[in-house]
Formats: structure tokens, sequence, C-alpha cells
């Protein structure tokens, strides 16, 4: 029997997005950033095992935007980002 219980996401997001962002977390690193498209494109395909969504999500980037962070290209691929608490 699996378990149903699916972990909380945080308001703005749903699980799939975090994956994803996640995703390009794990193969972009800390050192990237500020970036634009074809730094992190170039920064990806230094990893063998990067797969080829977090590729395809980092082709979709518009061309001549600076990204500051992973959030910032969360938020550029459309995907749920978490709410700003004030």
């Amino acid at each position: 029997m699996t378990d149903p219980h699916q972990p909380a996401t945080p308001p703005g997001t749903d699980e799939g997005d975090i994956e994803r962002r996640s995703a390009l977390a794990e193969h972009l690193g800390k050192e990237v950033w500020p970036a634009d498209r074809d730094q992190l494109i170039a920064k990806a395909q230094e990893d063998a095992t990067v797969p080829d969504r977090v590729l395809a999500d980092l082709r979709r980037l518009p061309e001549g935007q600076q990204f500051e962070n992973v959030q910032d290209v969360a938020r550029a691929l459309g995907l749920g980002t978490e709410q700003q608490r004030f």
C-alpha cells in the first residue's frame, strides 16, 4: 500500500513546478549566477547527466535577459513560484 500523503507545497506552486525548479538548480549549481540563457545552457551541458527536460526548459528562456537565480528562471518559464510573504 502506498502512502496517499503528498507533501505540502507553498502557495503559488505545485509539485511538478517544484521538481522542475529543483532539477534546474541541481544541474546549474550556485556559481553560475548571474547569467543569461546561453551561459545557463553552457553550464548545464557541462553535466553529462543533465536531463533533456532541463536543457529544453533553458532553451525556452528569452535571449538577452540576465537571471539572478533559479527563481528568476522559474518565473521566466512560467513555473509557479512561492508567494512572497510580507
